[in-house]
């Protein structure tokens, strides 16, 4: 069990309490996520054509919402995959900042940890990380 598990698993007893959903969140956008990606066979069968050096996530389409594969740690993917599989390593921080509408994240699936983000949830961290962001900035520049 992951420090992220047990947050999680925090969050879920009591779903309520701003401290528990301030340190799962927190700890999701500190640590590295494994995102599954697409080898070029995959890429192309996608209509992904062009993509020379891109690294394309791989995307998975379920009750009719489109999700980006999320895992804490290699193993969890590779055993979701059932298959070593290629991925790339992303700061949460960075998922966060980049995702846009309507995009779904699947995180840890297949294990007792798994949890599913929607869209406004997503937004709002994106918002969090923005404003993080800003913050800091103004931060050094007052430094400077």
């Amino acid at each position: 069990m992951t420090e992220l598990d047990r947050a999680l698993e925090t969050l879920h007893q009591d779903i309520d309490n701003p401290k528990n959903q301030s340190a799962f969140y927190d700890l999701f956008l500190n640590a590295t996520f494994f995102v599954p990606t697409l080898d070029e066979k995959g890429a192309k069968e996608a209509g992904a054509e062009g993509t020379d050096g891109q690294v394309l996530p791989l995307i998975i389409e379920a009750e009719g919402n489109d999700y980006l594969m999320l895992f804490d740690s290699e193993e969890r993917l590779h055993a979701w995959a059932q298959e070593k599989v290629k991925s790339v390593a992303v700061p949460g921080h960075a998922l966060a900042a980049t995702t846009e509408p309507p995009l779904h994240w699947a995180l840890n699936v297949g294990t007792p940890y798994s949890k599913q983000f929607l869209p406004d949830e997503i937004a709002w961290l994106r918002d969090v990380v923005e404003r993080c962001t800003a913050e800091a900035a103004k931060g050094t520049e007052e430094e400077g």
